[in-house]
């Protein structure tokens, strides 16, 4: 289970496709997709997505899978 006052986080996969339209995907949920015209409404459609997305598993007694816990660090070559 999962707290609700902590925030969940997922991965997403962010891809262009040939009309230049955002399309992101949510690996950990099958299913769960959203576009945008720009990077960032991509990302504000697929958060949507994602709590809609939580909020049917929950409604369907569903496992809600695991936030991810990790950082990303850069490093410059």
């Amino acid at each position: 289970m999962y707290s609700k006052e902590a925030p969940l986080k997922y991965r997403v996969k962010i891809e262009r496709d040939e009309d230049g339209i955002f399309i992101v995907t949510v690996p950990s949920l099958p299913g769960c997709i959203s576009d945008g015209k720009t990077r960032k409404e991509a990302l504000k459609n697929i958060s949507e997505a994602i709590e809609l997305y939580i909020e049917s598993l929950e409604e369907h007694g569903d496992a809600i899978p695991p936030s991810i816990d990790e950082e990303i660090v850069e490093v410059k070559i």
